[in-house]
């Protein structure tokens, strides 16, 4: 006598089922995603995990992983990974937001002969004063990390632009 899962089945409406068919078929989409919705749609049409399993080259838990994800979660939000916990982070936005405030201000008025920041001084100068802003989680800021906060902000004060006047002769 075969087994009989014990899983719910996968109803698809129209348009998940299109969306899932033409991720499928896709040469541009990334092959996890299209390898993970041929399996939603396998499964859908009533193919066991085992079946789907051999057809994919693949090992069972992974499939039932997926399969479990679109149940919980629905058909589209299967295709893409889990969030994962990931390292907390060590600097708290307030403490980035003054880190790009710094940046936005010019080093002559807080009395550096310089005009504009370079990352090495931007860092001294925080690891100097976060003490006494109340942002003791950046007394051990290195340069690269005053790169990457500052590389993920939309202002970009530590860029500057050149911009070339072309003159046209009369």
């Amino acid at each position: 006598m075969p087994f009989k899962s014990q899983r719910a089945g996968l109803e698809l409406d129209e348009h998940t089922r299109a969306a899932l068919d033409s991720i499928s078929r896709s040469r541009t989409e990334p092959a996890q995603r299209v390898e993970r919705a041929t399996m939603l749609l396998a499964y859908a049409h009533g193919e066991t995990i085992s079946a789907i399993a051999r057809a994919l080259h693949t090992n069972r838990p992974k499939v039932e992983r997926c399969i479990d994800k679109a149940l919980q979660w629905g058909a589209l939000s299967a295709l893409a990974d889990a969030p994962r916990p990931g390292r907390p982070a060590q600097i708290p936005d307030n403490a980035r937001a003054w880190v790009v405030a710094l940046a936005c201000r010019k080093p002559k008025e807080l009395g550096y002969p310089e005009e504009l920041w370079t990352t090495r001084l931007l860092a001294e100068h925080v690891r100097a004063h976060c003490q006494a802003a109340g942002h003791p989680s950046l007394s051990q800021l290195a340069r690269g990390t005053v790169s990457k906060i500052l590389a993920s902000q939309p202002v970009r004060p530590h860029k500057i632009t050149y911009y070339l006047v072309s003159v046209q002769k009369l």
